[in-house]
């Protein structure tokens, strides 16, 4: 994500702080305080580990009106490699009392939750990804933050995913069709706070969940959904994402083949459930 473009049209609006991301906040935390509407830029890994503390107690804890957008989300960070690659940033943030989590599936959905930020006031988590992201929704489509969307019906199982996984959900999908299962697709982009009726319908319909994520598979969107099962559906569930291992370098198809986010991934864990 550049920020090149804004800083040319709009040098008036942009406040570059350089390498110092807890003061970002804390900047950006002074300007919410004056009635202004702050919108933060950086990595998702400095965003989240750096600045835990400015996020608890500049934003979280004084309810300043600050969103902030965590680009370079998981592997999307590619080339930067382990210490520029974040896999428990929203597993640290929805831990906060007044955050909204969100990861946004692609630029259609990016544009529109942005527009709705503009109005909406409190902290916001925004997570995204470095670059292009494969497209799922038609141009002019909106959504409702706290919604998840049904992609694709399906009978036998439910694949409930988020960012760059939505698309690896789809594809696994109609693998799955393929040979006989019948597989719902939810895109859950707001992780905080979940849709939990969303989740508990489609648990009663088809019996057995896999989440996918490009994130741990601690406190991130596999163990939200599992707080909500045990609470209200208990049933069979596989989770999708990362398991104990940190960040290296590679392309994004390398590491998604290398983490094991992928849609034949995906495929394997549905067919342990059936």
């Amino acid at each position: 994500m550049a920020m090149d473009s804004v800083a040319r049209d709009y040098p008036q609006h942009v406040i570059n702080c350089g390498i110092m991301e807890a003061n970002v906040i804390g900047t950006a935390a002074g300007l919410a305080l004056t009635g202004r509407k702050p919108f933060v830029h950086t990595f998702t890994a400095f965003a989240s580990r750096r600045c835990f503390d400015q996020l608890f107690m500049a934003l979280d804890y004084q309810r300043n009106n600050v969103k902030v957008i965590a680009s370079d989300a998981g592997v999307t960070a590619c080339h930067n490699g382990g210490t520029h690659m974040s896999f428990e940033d929203m597993g640290i943030v929805r831990g906060l009392a007044h955050s909204v989590v969100l990861e946004v599936t692609d630029a259609v959905m990016f544009a529109d939750i942005l527009r709705q930020l503009m109005d909406l006031d409190g902290f916001y988590w925004l997570r995204t990804i470095r670059k292009q992201a494969t497209s799922i929704y038609a141009p002019g489509s909106t959504f409702t933050i706290g919604k998840g969307n049904v992609l694709r019906e399906g009978d036998d199982i439910t694949l409930i995913a988020n960012g760059i996984m939505v698309a690896e959900a789809l594809e696994a999908a109609r693998q799955l069709e393929q040979e006989g299962v019948s597989a719902a697709v939810i895109d859950m982009f707001t992780l905080k706070p979940i849709d939990r009726m969303l989740v508990k319908n489609y648990a009663e319909k088809t019996r057995r969940i896999v989440t996918c994520e490009n994130h741990s598979i601690h406190n991130g969107l596999g163990s939200a959904v599992a707080e909500v099962l045990v609470e209200n559906c208990p049933v069979p569930m596989r989770r999708v994402g990362v398991k104990e291992r940190y960040g290296q370098v590679g392309t994004q198809d390398f590491l998604q083949q290398e983490y094991g986010l992928t849609a034949e991934a995906i495929v394997e864990a549905a067919k342990s459930l059936l």
